[in-house]
């Protein structure tokens, strides 16, 4: 006779070698059931793509168009500006580099950029301090700089960091101010200690080897094709599918682009569930690591948002300019995490993102609003 207490023991161990356990839910009708409020309304145009990793599998929900004059859907292929979401790329660079002994978190930024060493407080500014939005520098540099019109040269940049003075709640290593300056800047630090440029040391370092064939800036013209066009809040168009702009106007200064297939492979390294990719998952590991505690509840890491509520701890990013809206999270604990694109600006995909992350884990915590909340708003 089979002993009843010896099978319990043996599924329960079963059970708890499998990782972390998730209750039956239904990932599409949470899905759907939370991206309702952004999807467009009738004539508006516009798309939602959803990737969700959970159980160690990846599934793609997609809504909408990515173009409505071509009547063309949004697939798991169509290709979003990440907006800020993109910063994370520049940070896990810069973690792998100092998980290889390459460079220090504690370096000052003037060390590889030498045109900054005939500036003044510039010149206390380190990378981590860049990566983690803690160097003082204003988002950007019209609003130290008042008086300049129009985009800024990499010229124009130097000047603006070589005259920029710290002072009270702009004091390097003391504050939390979100700065898209910080990480355009980090960039360039980057392309200096490898003599590579930003996009092709992505690609050589990150995008590639994890396979990610549809994440580039620019987008290339084999990309281009897969490109969502852009729309405003209401739904009208803006700008052209693929283009870059901002305040930054040189090379690699511009968004980087990606689809929700690509991102959910980027979430999964996140989440270390590639084993054959070990030494970029340690490299995430470290920038999500938590350097500056903005509030109880909100930690930064190298660009990475490390929000709390109750018990429950998500780690996220994320991005939107007037055409697009966009964000990756995921809870590090329960081994799930989304990803949510969106072809139109302002459409509140942090929020959405976190209550499907605490839908998913069945977590009856108020999920945060902690956060930037328009990271990349000018």
């Amino acid at each position: 006779m089979i002993r009843t207490d010896v099978v319990i023991v043996i599924v329960i161990g079963a059970l708890l070698a499998c990782g972390p356990a998730h209750a039956q839910v239904n990932v599409e009708q949470i899905v759907a059931q939370k991206v309702q409020p952004i999807l467009p309304k009738n004539g508006e145009g516009g798309g939602v793509a959803v990737a969700v990793r959970m159980n160690g599998k990846t599934s793609f929900f997609n809504y909408g168009f990515a173009d409505n004059a071509q009547n063309r859907q949004v697939t798991a292929d169509s290709i979003f500006n990440l907006g800020s979401v993109g910063k994370v790329f520049a940070t896990t660079l810069l973690a792998q580099a100092v998980k290889q002994g390459e460079l220090s978190l504690d370096d000052p930024v003037a060390k590889y950029v030498t045109e900054l060493q005939r500036g003044g407080d510039i010149r206390r500014i380190t990378l981590a301090q860049l990566a983690s939005h803690t160097s003082g520098l204003p988002r950007v540099p019209q609003q130290y700089e008042t008086w300049h019109k129009g985009g800024y040269t990499w010229p124009d940049f130097v000047r603006f960091l070589n005259s920029w003075k710290a002072g009270p709640n702009h004091e390097p290593g003391q504050q939390y101010l979100y700065s898209n300056a910080a990480m355009v800047l980090l960039r360039v630090a980057l392309e200096r200690q490898f003599t590579t440029r930003f996009a092709a040391l992505m690609h050589q370092r990150l995008t590639g080897p994890l396979g990610m064939t549809s994440t580039a800036l620019p987008l290339p013209r084999d990309l281009l094709g897969r490109a969502v066009q852009g729309y405003g809040p209401q739904g009208r168009p803006i700008g052209k599918p693929g283009m870059e702009g901002g305040t930054f106007q040189w090379p690699g200064s511009g968004q980087i682009y990606s689809s929700s297939r690509d991102m959910a492979t980027f979430l999964s390294a996140n989440l270390g569930e590639l084993p054959h990719h070990r030494p970029i998952e340690n490299a995430m590991a470290l920038a999500q690591q938590p350097v500056f505690a903005v509030s109880a509840r909100l930690k930064i890491g190298l660009a990475w948002q490390n929000v709390s509520a109750g018990n429950f701890t998500i780690i996220d990013k994320n991005g939107g300019l007037q055409n697009t809206s966009t964000y990756i999270g995921f809870a590090p604990q329960q081994k799930l995490g989304v990803v949510i694109l969106v072809n139109r600006g302002k459409q509140h995909a942090t929020g959405i993102g976190r209550q499907i992350i605490h839908a998913l884990a069945q977590d009856q915590s108020a999920p945060s609003s902690e956060g930037e909340p328009n990271p990349d708003n000018d």
